[in-house]
């Protein structure tokens, strides 16, 4: 049975809030209108980057995991045929 990374859920409900949070912040901050759309623009700029480095990384140690499990299928299936 696969373990599960809590690590990456927790990761991505942390720069969800943070990103909820921040915009909330942002909105009621006293700034013009303008000032706040190109804050906000800027900040969804490095939450896609990162949000991109975490869907990454996730398909990096899933094809890491299938090839792990191809290994180890096809060790189980050479001794069953011995």
């Amino acid at each position: 049975m696969a373990e599960h990374d809590g690590g990456s859920n927790f990761i991505i409900g942390f720069l969800l809030g943070a990103a909820i949070g921040g915009t909330v912040a942002l909105l009621y901050a006293p700034r013009p209108g303008s000032e706040t759309r190109a804050m906000l623009r800027e900040k969804l700029d490095v939450a896609r980057e990162k949000a991109r480095d975490i869907i990454e990384e996730a398909r990096e140690k899933a094809g890491e995991i299938i090839a792990d499990a191809k290994g180890e299928a096809k060790d189980i299936i050479d001794a069953a045929k011995k």
